[in-house]
């Protein structure tokens, strides 16, 4: 086996890459490892050209093994990998969006990168993941314009430090508020990915600023890397375009360009509708000629001319100004009482409907991946993508890697105000549907998601409201000369189709909560970001003012629908007492109270979830059985048996006491069934309780003539 190691420092951690000839075959490959995390990334072109695409077929691939963590998962009847887990998935979405902007995009060789992970230890793989697959492009034949480095770095509350690559313990640390992943290149950020807790944003462009120079290090070693064992980037033939093509587009098409564009309404239908005519004359003059020349050159001249006006001359398509926010719409319920929470949201064209389900604790989502097994999930957000809300045709129903991703990102917004489990035991699970789709339906899901939430009783800690940021740049002509550039706030369709960045931030009025940024140039300068969290949080809280001027706090109740849940504490050690031999005996409370369903922790605490009732039976039932009992309490209990020496009475739901035939009356009583017989109600109270917790009762000390006057009625 042929191999070659190259070491460098990141964060105190040692980050190892090994170039072997273990997958010789493809056109670039590389071991990369940190602790024992390990993970394989190989990159492969294809030959051929892939005739009439208008796009670069670029395919980025995640593949969690189970081998990796040292188990043996998958279901009862498959034990092998399946599907792609959603983290899988989110995974290979950060390695796509910091790679694929760094390609020529003319390029219509198919490419695929794919990333294995061999070995899980402290560290995730998914940072390792970026990194690594940037090694094995750049040390490849593949024309790309990286190397792209990849760091997380987080962060503690009530500390200044920023942590560098922390560990899965260090990040699952209740005290940790901020969790993020930053990629780019040449000092520039080109992907992030941020959950936190409420931070503010000069915190964040410390966190910029800390990652670029993480990024440049590992930049450097990459470099090294590639100059040492890289492979001559191979020479793609970009094919020309028909000379007639640029004269017929300047005739017919370009007189008519700036008012299609600039027409002043949202969307893109003038500037489609304008395409299908440019194409139809291009087949008609050119038949011969392939039509994604047309295709390609007509969406240049759209990017061209957003840019120039947006830069030059502050103009945007649908005529707002560079700040401003789209007309606004707030909605919470009045859908329909069978729903536990309802919000609408419209922000323009965008439209998004979200529904609130609330369940018990058994209803979470049980998690048995690479990463977590036996873990749960308490709060779910799940987004939908229906082909009407663009006003087009397609298959409905199941998801796909954009629907993981944006329920992700608004899931990861919410999250950060949900109560805890201690204070609001629900699992909430929030599904938003996009009606309306024109710029940011991820943002919208969040905002309709709050309204859901409060809507529905969930007492969050804060609304969280979120807004997509774009930009308009001009590639600098040389190093030293001005960035020209305009941030854009809220935008939409041909800003975010043709823009520079999506810059999508999410968060209350006292910081943000997440971010996600996609570009389509090589990285954005940290001094337009930075500017661009400030646009984006005065943008928020006027979202969060029409939020709460429709609702400014959680419904006092929540849903009738709902179910009820009661929480109580039991000592550990009677557990057993309440589960029964077999589930005996919560069985038997279940079947007799009708409830949905008994959670019992470790730690003693009982969650009950019940409707109409049946939650306040089953608390009854257990606290009956599990109370502790002491002398003189007093009760009507119920005869269960009789026996020679005295009789057994019921005080309480699993619960029995002896009465001595000497504590039933003052005088001597010579058959126990003269006085009591079973079934009958008597009043008793504890005598005392002995060392084997026995409990001894006695009537006579309550009531010293139940059995004189018993005979009397007698």
């Amino acid at each position: 086996m042929q191999k070659k190691e190259y070491s460098i420092e990141i964060g105190g951690k040692t980050l190892t890459a090994q170039f072997t000839d273990l997958a010789d075959q493809a056109h670039g490959s590389v071991i990369l490892r940190c602790g024992d995390t390990t993970v394989l990334a190989t990159a492969v072109m294809s030959d051929s050209v892939r005739e009439g695409l208008s796009y670069f077929p670029l395919s980025v691939d995640y593949e969690e093994k189970f081998y990796a963590t040292g188990a043996i998962l998958g279901s009862r009847f498959s034990r092998r990998e399946g599907r792609p887990s959603d983290e899988a998935v989110l995974s290979g979405r950060v390695i796509d969006r910091t790679i694929r902007p760094l390609f020529n995009h003319s390029i219509r060789n198919e490419v695929q990168v794919v990333v294995t992970v061999l070995s899980l230890g402290e560290y995730d793989p998914d940072v390792l993941a970026v990194n690594a697959a940037s090694l094995a492009i750049l040390t490849s034949d593949i024309p790309w314009g990286g190397p792209a480095s990849a760091v997380r770095i987080g962060k503690k509350k009530g500390s200044d430090l920023l942590f560098i690559n922390p560990s899965y313990k260090n990040r699952d640390d209740t005290d940790t508020i901020l969790d993020s992943i930053l990629c780019g290149k040449n000092k520039n950020i080109n992907m992030i990915e941020v959950g936190a807790k409420e931070i503010c944003e000069d915190v964040l462009g410390e966190v910029f600023e800390k990652a670029s120079k993480e990024i440049e290090r590992l930049q450097e070693f990459q470099e090294i890397i590639g100059k040492e064992i890289g492979k001559e980037k191979r020479t793609i033939t970009i094919p020309t375009s028909p000379e007639e093509m640029k004269p017929l587009f300047a005739k017919h098409i370009e007189p008519r360009l700036f008012n299609t564009v600039f027409s002043g309404t949202a969307g893109k239908a003038g500037i489609n509708t304008l395409k299908s005519e440019w194409l139809k004359l291009y087949k008609e003059i050119l038949p011969e000629e392939n039509s994604s020349f047309a295709d390609d050159y007509y969406e240049d001249k759209i990017d061209e001319i957003l840019h120039t006006e947006a830069i030059n001359n502050n103009l945007r398509p649908d005529k707002r100004a560079m700040e401003e926010v789209r007309k606004l719409q707030a909605q919470a319920g009045n859908i329909s009482p069978a729903l536990h929470g309802s919000g609408i949201f419209y922000r323009g064209g965008t439209h998004v409907f979200s529904a609130l389900t609330l369940g018990g604790p058994e209803d979470a989502q049980l998690i048995n991946s690479m990463e977590k097994q036996d873990g749960q999930k308490r709060f779910m957000h799940h987004y939908n993508f229906p082909p009407f809300s663009v006003g087009e045709t397609g298959r409905v129903g199941g998801f796909n890697r954009r629907m993981i991703g944006h329920g992700a990102l608004a899931e990861k917004a919410l999250e950060a105000v949900m109560p805890l489990k201690e204070d609001f035991p629900y699992t909430v699970r929030v599904v938003s549907e996009s009606m309306a789709s024109n710029g940011s339906t991820s943002m919208a899901s969040v905002c309709a998601s709050t309204l859901a939430l409060l809507d529905g009783g969930v007492p969050l800690k804060a609304s969280v409201a979120g807004i997509a940021m774009g930009l308009m740049m001009l590639e600098q002509e040389k190093e030293d000369s001005i960035l020209k550039y305009k941030i854009l706030t809220d935008i939409q369709g041909p800003e975010d189709h043709y823009g520079d960045m999506d810059f999508k931030v999410a968060g209350t009025r006292n910081g943000v909560t997440a971010i996600q940024m996609d570009v389509k140039v090589d990285g954005i300068p940290i001094s337009i970001l930075r500017k661009a969290l400030v646009d984006a949080k005065k943008a928020r809280e006027h979202i969060l003012d029409i939020m709460e001027n429709e609702i400014s706090a959680p419904r006092e109740n929540i849903s009738p629908r709902a179910p009820q849940i009661i929480t109580l504490t039991i000592k550990p050690e009677q557990i057993g007492l309440v589960i029964g031999p077999g589930g005996k005996t919560i069985n038997k409370i279940r079947d007799n109270t009708a409830v949905d369903d008994i959670t019992i922790e470790d730690d003693g605490t009982v969650y009950i979830t019940g409707k109409n009732g049946t939650a306040k039976a089953a608390e009854q039932a257990i606290s009956e059985m599990t109370r502790e009992y002491s002398a003189g309490e007093k009760f009507e209990g119920e005869v269960t048996r009789i026996l020679d020496f005295g009789a057994f009475v019921k005080i309480g739901e699993g619960t029995e006491g002896l009465v001595h035939i000497s504590e039933i009356a003052p005088s001597r009583i010579e058959n126990v069934s003269d006085v009591l017989s079973v079934g009958e109600k008597v009043p008793v109270v504890i005598k005392e309780i002995d060392e084997k917790k026995r409990i001894n009762l006695s009537i006579k000390k309550i009531d010293p003539d139940f059995a004189t006057n018993k005979k009397t009625l007698d």
